[in-house]
């Protein structure tokens, strides 16, 4: 609607009026009377200084041709009035409380969209911030999450005594088990006997980048053990000693669209998110996880005419992605440098009836990641003269669970007694990874969905070389049984997304994980305190308190599949908030 078209009509209205009654006085009155109310509504915001300038000049334009047209019509309009019968009256003057009765409507007419159009516009603008920010900033965006957790970890009664479970990778990191001896028991066994309780805290805090159409740039900083790839949790309790705060991702991303505006094309590089589809399964992937590398992923969608079922949904589409990712480098040592190569392919289909059904099948394979056995006899294998391919053969990180082999070994003398111990230890296998995954999500409820997802994975590169003098799993003596197979199933009830008041979501999930199924580096790290070797049962739930901020409950136990009695229950209560 025109805005100024009301008001003008007022203007010219009353001004032709007056002009017919040849009254000066009360032109001057009615001009007056216009332009204050034309003020007034300036200074109620509903009009503003510049549109109520043109209105008063384009009212001065009209009312000079109109006068000029009323002269040249004059003869015209003499006829006219003595045609007019005797029993017609015509008033050219209009009375104030018509005027008041136009006013009141014009303005009730005009308020709510004037309003709106000079919000709209202001918004637009950005009124009241001429050129206050520069446009860079435009292009950033911020985001981030806090978590409080409280952690209670209970070992099972009928666990066997501590020292039966060694800690691997501290025992590499302090050269050897021999050392690990040397400077006491708690430097080399595992807990399985005494409960703990932990406070911990995690923040993240994201910075997103527009850099040119299509490119990108992220990075996230995230408190953490930098040691630690699978977890960016600070356990309190460090004499208020402050936080570490490191870089946990920092990546650039081409995202390439279609005419459709079909996301067909994503390229990243540097530290970033997992590109894999895991359908919420830690079993391969631990979920703080981030990979360092490249990776493209390429994506087609389906002609939906072809498959009834998705008319009206977003319609099937296929997806491949490929990457490569360096694990562990050396100085002057490539050939020896540990690599992930990894692939999925997959489906992600949406229905007319809001379900959406997601599969992804993936193929891992790590490079030189088995340990290289010292071979020097004549000094009894020991440490001291391991090589440089050896030393790089050691794992930098273990949660624990796969099959050991040893490196070298350590010496250690005691009342002139000396005993030969492992000294370092690395894997004693290859990690060729199959990952099948699968989940359905049913809207049938909506808004509560009810979610069905399951995770298959083995390796396919087992196999134990005779090279090695000592073969081992944790807790245990040797051992060349392969148990490569692991599976999870998993049931999700509830609101798909708990950020507001009143919503919930409940889940239950079952882990079975045997010892050489996938690296142990890598998987979870919440269930029985990280590792493989594990089976066992998870529940918990999600309940919003308000927006952004929800509760989380989760009970986790679990036992291992094989070896000495080991069993762990974890009971998390989190306090969560996003922003």
């Amino acid at each position: 609607m025109d805005h100024k078209k009301p008001l003008l009509a007022l203007a010219l209205l009353c001004a032709a009026g007056l002009t017919q009654a040849g009254e000066k006085e009360e032109l001057l009155k009615l001009r007056n009377t216009t332009t204050n109310l034309i003020k007034q509504l300036v200074k109620q915001g509903i009009l503003t200084d510049k549109t109520a300038n043109e209105m008063i000049k384009q009212a001065e334009v009209d009312a000079d041709q109109q006068v000029a047209e009323a002269k040249s019509a004059a003869p015209k309009e003499v006829a006219a009035k003595e045609a007019v019968p005797a029993d017609e009256v015509r008033v050219a003057y209009v009375p104030d409380f018509v005027k008041d009765e136009i006013r009141q409507q014009v303005r009730s007419e005009l308020r709510e969209e004037v309003v709106g159009d000079v919000m709209a516009k202001a918004k637009k603008e950005q009124w009241g911030l001429p050129n206050a920010l520069p446009e860079w900033i435009k292009r950033f965006k911020l985001s981030g999450d806090m978590r409080i957790r409280e952690q209670s970890s209970f070992m099972a009664q009928d666990n066997v005594p501590n020292g039966t479970y060694l800690d691997w990778p501290t025992i590499n990191g302090v050269g050897g088990l021999g050392n690990a001896y040397n400077i006491g028991p708690n430097a080399y066994a595992l807990n399985t006997k005494g409960d703990l309780n932990q406070a911990r805290e995690r923040v993240r805090l994201g910075i997103d980048v527009n850099i040119a159409e299509g490119f990108d740039a992220g990075m996230r900083l995230a408190t953490g053990n930098i040691r630690n790839p699978v977890s960016t949790n600070q356990t309190m309790g460090n004499y208020d000693s402050r936080y570490d705060f490191n870089i946990d991702r920092a990546y650039l991303k081409y995202n390439k669209f279609n005419d459709n505006k079909f996301n067909w094309l994503t390229v990243m590089a540097g530290r970033t998110p997992n590109p894999f589809f895991t359908g919420g399964s830690e079993l391969v992937w631990d979920e703080d996880l981030s990979f360092e590398g490249a990776f493209g992923t390429v994506r087609h969608q389906l002609d939906k005419s072809d498959i009834s079922d998705s008319i009206e949904g977003k319609g099937p589409s296929i997806y491949t992605t490929a990457g490569i990712f360096p694990l562990q480098s050396s100085t002057g040592l490539s050939t020896r440098d540990k690599w992930l190569v990894g692939g999925q392919a997959g489906l992600d289909w949406g229905f007319a009836n809001q379900d959406t059904m997601q599969m992804g099948v993936a193929y891992f394979s790590y490079q030189n990641i088995k340990a290289v056995s010292n071979t020097n006899k004549a000094n009894n294998y020991d440490c001291a003269f391991n090589s440089a391919e050896m030393n790089q053969s050691v794992p930098q990180y273990m949660q624990g669970g796969n099959t050991l082999a040893s490196i070298c070994n350590n010496q250690i003398t005691s009342n002139g007694v000396v005993t030969t111990l492992p000294g370092l230890a690395g894997l004693a296998t290859n990690y060729n990874i199959l990952d099948i995954n699968a989940v359905y999500d049913m809207a049938l409820f909506a808004p509560t969905h009810l979610k069905f997802s399951a995770d298959y994975a083995k390796n396919l590169g087992y196999s134990i070389s005779n090279e090695y003098r000592d073969i081992f799993v944790n807790g245990g003596g040797q051992s060349s049984k392969g148990e490569t197979n692991a599976f999870q199933v998993r049931a999700d009830l509830g609101w798909p997304k708990v950020d507001a008041f009143g919503k919930w979501s409940v889940f239950t999930y079952y882990k079975y994980l045997e010892r050489d199924a996938v690296l142990d580096a890598f998987t979870d790290s919440d269930f029985h305190l990280g590792g493989t070797n594990v089976k066992g049962w998870t529940v918990g739930g999600n309940y919003g308190l308000v927006k952004n901020v929800w509760l989380t409950g989760r009970w986790l136990t679990g036992n291992v599949i094989s070896g000495p009695q080991y069993g762990v229950d974890v009971m998390q209560l989190d306090l969560n908030t996003r922003f």
